[in-house]
């Protein structure tokens, strides 16, 4: 009777060990898929600037340096191994666009102009789909994290090495502003 009480406590954790493992391996697998999808999203959106400037740049001065700095960011994004370097890719491509988007102001023809509005609108689709991207990557590194915290699968990620992912965070940090207008009065 004992042998069978053990026999059925070791084919439990067997089982629970491999469905734990096989979790914790799609999660992993997912993510990476995820942060695939993202590099490929921001190459296009990328490839959607470098256009955008070249049809800007006749109207507004935009230096050789701009340019160079595209094309570090897309070759900086198949590099990318980890979502802090994305990040930093992210941050990087939004200060572009607001260069893009303060020169495209100051000239009314430019925010008029057909492929232009064309050019922001297909950023704009592909920043959309990054901001999905982000949200499943985000989701899925939540369960992995929360599954490596919590007992007893923390058992089984750390008999398997598996570690906790990094959240993507895009652009909160660049358009948070200070306020200001706040004051204690003590």
């Amino acid at each position: 009777m004992i042998r069978v009480v053990i026999i059925l406590l070791l084919v439990v954790i067997i089982l629970y060990t491999i469905s734990t493992y096989n979790r914790f391996q799609s999660l992993k697998n997912g993510a990476e898929a995820t942060l695939g999808q993202i590099k490929v999203a921001l190459k296009k959106r990328l490839d959607m600037i470098s256009q955008l400037v070249n049809t800007v740049k006749s109207h507004a001065k935009f230096e050789k340096e701009t340019f160079e700095k595209v094309a570090a960011l897309r070759s900086g994004v198949a590099r990318a191994e980890t979502p802090e370097e994305l990040s930093e890719i992210e941050r990087e491509t939004r200060r572009i666009m607001g260069a893009i988007n303060v020169a495209v102001e100051s000239y009314p023809e430019l925010k008029t102009s057909t492929i232009v509005l064309e050019l922001t609108q297909a950023i704009q689709d592909i920043e959309n789909e990054i901001a999905r991207h982000r949200y499943t990557y985000n989701n899925i590194a939540q369960e992995m994290n929360t599954k490596i915290d919590m007992f007893p699968s923390n058992l089984v990620a750390s008999m398997f090495g598996f570690r906790k992912l990094s959240y993507l965070e895009f652009g909160e940090e660049i358009n948070k502003t200070p306020d200001t207008t706040w004051q204690c009065d003590d």
